[in-house]
């Protein structure tokens, strides 16, 4: 491999033109021949660049709707040539083919394309063929070629080639080969990603997973791992997609939890009303609806004032003054919100460490994607847990069934425990948690956790009885004997949702019904580990 190698001739072939014609303009300037395709030359030439096209070079017309163009000898040829080695270079001069020193290319849009919709035969048609050939054989031959396949990169070559007298050198040449692999290595997870959808393979025998660098931070989850965020192009409305307004860069764990609060408040439409959930260590700390925005981050942070202490809040709703005042007076690490008003952005402004994030809209809490896990030496790959229970999906198995509040109540409550893990128990009275018990071994400790939370709720607020009383409780997966059911009756709740399918539930409605609690199964479990 050589270290610096001259740029005399460059070849450029892209479907993104956005900084195309002064990266041209640029590389004529520094006496590089232009060879270049279809769109991409005709633009160059109108304006006023010295173009060779590709047809010339091949001796081939374009063909087959544009499909063959670039898919030669005298192309691949140029690029996968080892300058050093004889008899290389001897096939160059019997064939006449010319060394390409450059290869500046991007692909057909086919994320973009099958992210709008687009039918089987138009997705198909956006799959690149001949992109992906030159690239790799420019990548694989980066001894001698450079590729690039960013038009973020284009600044960095033209500096490169400043500071080296028009030559690249092999470590920048080494830079944007990898670039290039994890470009069409992208590319080919998301087209084969989307023809096992198409045709419904829930479990292809290879799957690949794809992403963008967004962002490298400072640390992961303790500053001695190493870690970064990555995009993996989606348009769904979150954390990834979201607008920064103010406040320092997100670390490993806003960005978790910051993505867990919104995901929980997209649960709740606004149509439905203002909804406002605080997280703290991916767990809910507090979730409730109120007549306005500020109302319901109130009833949210009173749940657990001492947990809400630099936690991350999300809204359902656009953010006003009012909320953002009410928010400020105490520290709040992320706040995540469908937009915020100027008077809004003004409150917070005079809060420089808070960060302040707004989307276009919330997620679609039944949108059907899949989530991957590391495990040690491979994956967990799993639709999202989507699941959604109507009106019809409750099944009293009481004598007493729920009132009109406590079937409101109730699956509000489910709603909220589908997001806290596993063991999951959630109090819930007149719209608003009033007690959560996550994550234990055992799911009576979740309940005696959530009952100990509502009394400390109580002494915060100044109420005269824990607000467990009266309240009803969701369980995320049956109760597997009856006593987690008393816990919750001991601490109050009338009513109760759960999955139900123990076998015990006999027992289970047994003490519901001796204890006079109404209880409605759903059919469907919701752990989260």
């Amino acid at each position: 491999m050589t270290d610096l190698v001259p740029v005399r001739r460059a070849l450029l072939s892209v479907s993104d033109k956005t900084g195309l014609l002064e990266l041209a303009q640029a590389l004529a300037a520094r006496g590089v021949e232009l060879v270049s395709t279809g769109g991409s030359a005709g633009m160059l030439r109108e304006a006023g660049l010295g173009i060779v096209d590709v047809a010339e070079v091949t001796g081939f017309p374009e063909m087959m709707d544009g499909r063959v163009k670039t898919l030669h000898p005298a192309v691949h040829g140029g690029l996968l040539a080892l300058r050093d080695d004889p008899g290389h270079v001897a096939a160059m001069a019997a064939h006449g083919i010319g060394a390409i020193d450059l290869l500046v290319v991007n692909l057909y849009p086919f994320e973009e394309t099958v992210a709008g919709g687009a039918d089987y035969t138009t997705a198909i048609e956006n799959i690149d063929i001949g992109g992906p050939a030159m690239i790799r054989a420019a990548a694989k031959n980066h001894g001698f070629v450079g590729v690039v396949v960013d038009v973020a990169d284009y600044a960095a070559l033209l500096s490169e080639l400043d500071a080296h007298g028009g030559a690249t050198s092999l470590d920048f040449r080494k830079g944007l080969a990898l670039t290039a692999y994890a470009r069409t290595a992208a590319y080919d997870a998301a087209v084969s990603g989307w023809l096992a959808g198409a045709l419904g393979t829930a479990a292809p025998r290879r799957r690949a997973f794809a992403g963008t660098l967004a962002q490298t931070l400072r640390y992961g989850e303790n500053p001695h791992q190493a870690a970064a965020f990555y995009k993996d192009g989606s348009a769904r409305p979150g954390v990834a997609n979201a607008t920064q307004h103010q406040g320092k860069e997100l670390s490993y764990n806003n960005i978790n939890d910051t993505d867990a609060a919104y995901e929980l408040v997209s649960e709740f439409p606004p149509a439905d009303g203002p909804a406002c959930a605080i997280i703290k260590h991916a767990n809910p700390c507090g979730v409730a609806h109120g007549a306005s925005l500020a109302e319901a981050y109130a009833r949210a942070f009173d749940c657990d004032r001492t947990s809400a202490f630099g936690g991350i809040v999300a809204l359902n709703q656009r953010l006003d003054r009012a909320t953002a005042e009410a928010v400020v007076q105490i520290f709040t690490e992320v706040v995540i919100a469908p937009g915020a008003d100027n008077d809004a952005l003004e409150v917070f402004a005079a809060k420089k460490n808070l960060r302040l994030l707004t989307t276009t809209g919330l997620a679609n809490p039944a949108e059907p994607i899949l989530t991957m896990r590391q495990v040690a030496g491979g994956y967990l790959v799993q639709d999202k847990d989507n699941g959604q229970v109507s009106m019809t999906d409750l099944r009293v198995v009481t004598k007493r069934a729920p009132t009109e509040q406590e079937v409101s109540d109730l699956r509000f409550a489910w709603k909220v425990a589908k997001h806290v893990k596993s063991n999951a128990i959630v109090y819930v009275r007149d719209g608003a948690t009033v007690g959560i018990g996550a994550g234990q071994m055992s799911r009576v400790d979740s309940s005696t956790i959530a009952a100990l939370k509502a009394r400390r709720m109580a002494e915060d607020c100044g109420l005269a009885e824990t607000p467990a009383k009266g309240s009803v409780v969701a369980s995320d997966a049956f109760f597997p004997f009856p006593d987690g059911l008393l816990a919750a009756a001991e601490a109050g709740a009338t009513a109760v949702i759960q999955p139900g399918g123990s076998m015990r539930d006999d027992e289970v409605i047994a003490a519901a019904d001796a204890a006079g609690l109404a209880m409605v199964f759903t059919g469907m479990r919701h752990f989260r580990h």
